[in-house]
């Protein structure tokens, strides 16, 4: 047996902060560290601030979900405050929240993601050539489209609250914009346009209903075999290129999902409660464990600090959250290797568990019984993870399937504004309170938990679904969502080890333009991409 380590650092594109390290024998992963290599600290700097600096601060936690960041601080705040949502600002946020979204989809597969289907580990499969000529970067067929028509639900957003990124336009209360019939009408016409032009032209090769008539893998196959025009759009061919070459064997994780759900009926959120919640989501909260389905409880939520760069001798709550960081030096003697945070679920009858964020934990939560009328039921991925089970291009495949589902959905509650009726109630700005807010950002469940005392905020924790996937072990050992995915992952090359970056990738967390890696052992670096001539 060979066994060998293997440090790649940073592994990714969009923030250089992950480092990964992985033990391969026999040219198979078998365990795996990720390290979060920077210190974020937002909760500090918020803490003493006024309460409605959370609006402001934490929608520059990243550059990407800097709407999703806002939507959930402004509900963490109204649940706080006690406020009154007119119904017209439940929609307004329902559009923005997933304006951003459906802008991610396509800007993270084709920029992100697909431009991996074209490494020379490939070139064996038949399929190959044409992976190329779609998905290269800045040339591909695909490429370019996809990438520039992600810019259009983004001009939507910017209507409604003034500028995207880090608008900070939803208030407790309501929202600041009223939008004319004008902006309406021109906001339908932008993402008819996404819609005619990528969704269904060049991702499906179909109308949006047809795809989603989808209610089982069977259906997802037949599907791509039912003409011409599904075969070779980009969804049909890369459902056919990522089985011929593998991307449905690995990859899997830890098999239990958590979901804190997003987007709310207007008329049973009017005002906000942490009690209320899950009642009034459209896209569904849930825990999915072992097997079974559990409603969401944010008082199950602890983090635990055993392996991360920060004092603690025990999980704790949100609302009991400490960030206190300690020298990487120090802290490395002591056994932790990470910036990130363990965030971990208590599970009835399972304990403190990791929980996969994102895409497929949404589209599993969409699967549990017992819907009500104007929620997410959607049984498809629940039939898949049961036919073929969770892997690379799974998670991948619940990410797309996304973007008709919200699409009509956006669709609909641009219908529904009543634009003679009120956008904004002025709240009481209580000096005491706890207040809880969550959404879905693209590539999982983002979380706000503040604590208000004396008119000011006395502690503030945020948990991304990038901590939530990416997070270290905790003090049972217990490994974190990708360090998991990453275990029984194939190296048929060590010098270029693409599929440590489809796992990654497949969860969408933060990485760079720029990938090194070098043996764990003697040093040696292995290789080096380079992208748009920066190294």
């Amino acid at each position: 047996m060979t066994a060998i380590d293997l440090s790649v650092s940073p592994l990714g594109r969009v923030e250089g902060d992950l480092d990964v390290r992985v033990t391969i024998e026999d040219g198979v992963v078998t365990s795996a560290w990720t390290e979060a290599a920077m210190f974020r600290g937002f909760e500090i700097i918020l803490r003493g601030k006024d309460p409605q600096a959370g609006l402001i601060v934490t929608p520059r936690i990243c550059g990407i979900c800097g709407g999703s960041h806002l939507y959930k601080s402004a509900y963490a705040l109204d649940v706080a405050w006690r406020t009154h949502v007119p119904r017209n600002a439940t929609l307004i946020r329902n559009i923005c929240q997933a304006c951003e979204t459906l802008q991610s989809i396509p800007r993270y597969f084709y920029a992100l993601f697909a431009i991996d289907l074209t490494n020379k580990n490939y070139a064996k499969s038949k399929l190959y050539d044409e992976a190329v000529r779609r998905f290269a970067p800045y040339v591909g067929t695909s490429y370019g489209p996809g990438v520039v028509l992600s810019a259009k639900p983004v001009e939507v957003y910017a209507i409604f609250g003034g500028q995207w990124p880090h608008s900070s336009f939803m208030v407790p209360g309501g929202v600041m914009s009223a939008p004319t019939l004008s902006d309406v009408t021109r906001a339908i016409a932008i993402l008819e346009h996404w819609k005619d032009n990528w969704l269904e032209k060049q991702w499906l090769g179909c109308s949006i209903d047809r795809w989603l008539e989808n209610r089982t893998w069977d259906d997802v196959l037949a599907w791509v075999d039912e003409n011409e025009s599904q075969y070779n759009s980009d969804c049909g061919f890369f459902i056919r290129y990522a089985m011929d070459i593998g991307l449905d064997k690995y990859g899997g994780g830890v098999g239990n999902y958590i979901a804190t759900g997003t987007y709310f009926e207007p008329s049973m959120y009017e005002n906000p409660t942490i009690e209320g919640r899950n009642a009034a989501l459209i896209g569904r909260s849930g825990i999915y464990a072992k097997g079974q389905w559990f409603e969401f409880d944010q008082a199950r939520v602890r983090e635990d600090v055993t392996h991360s760069f920060y004092e603690g001798d025990k999980p704790l709550h949100p609302f009991e959250g400490e960030t206190k960081p300690i020298d990487p030096e120090v802290g490395r003697k002591q056994g932790k290797y990470s910036w990130a945070k363990s965030p971990r679920y208590d599970v009835p009858g399972l304990g403190y568990v990791p929980l996969e964020a994102g895409p497929l934990a949404r589209r599993v939560a969409a699967g549990a019984p017992n819907a009500a009328p104007h929620q997410d039921n959607d049984p498809l991925f629940v039939d898949i993870l049961n036919r073929i089970g969770p892997s690379v291009l799974v998670r991948q495949l619940a990410r797309m399937h996304e973007a008709p589902k919200y699409y009509k959905w956006v669709r609909s509650w641009l219908d529904q504004l009543d634009l003679h009726d009120s956008f904004y109630t002025k709240p009481t700005e209580y000096a005491e309170g706890k207040g809880f807010g969550s959404t879905e950002a693209a590539r999982g469940s983002l979380s706000d938990w503040i604590v208000i005392e004396d008119g000011k905020i006395a502690n503030y924790q945020v948990i991304t679904p990038t901590a939530w996937n990416i997070g270290p072990r905790d003090r049972d050992e217990a490994l974190g969502p990708i360090e998991q995915a990453m275990v029984g992952a194939p190296i048929k090359d060590k010098e270029d080890p693409v599929e440590l970056g489809h796992v990654a990738r497949s969860f969408d967390s933060c990485l760079v333009c720029t990938v090194h890696a070098y043996d764990g052992k003697t040093g040696r670096e292995l290789s080096k991409f380079v992208i748009n001539g920066m190294v």
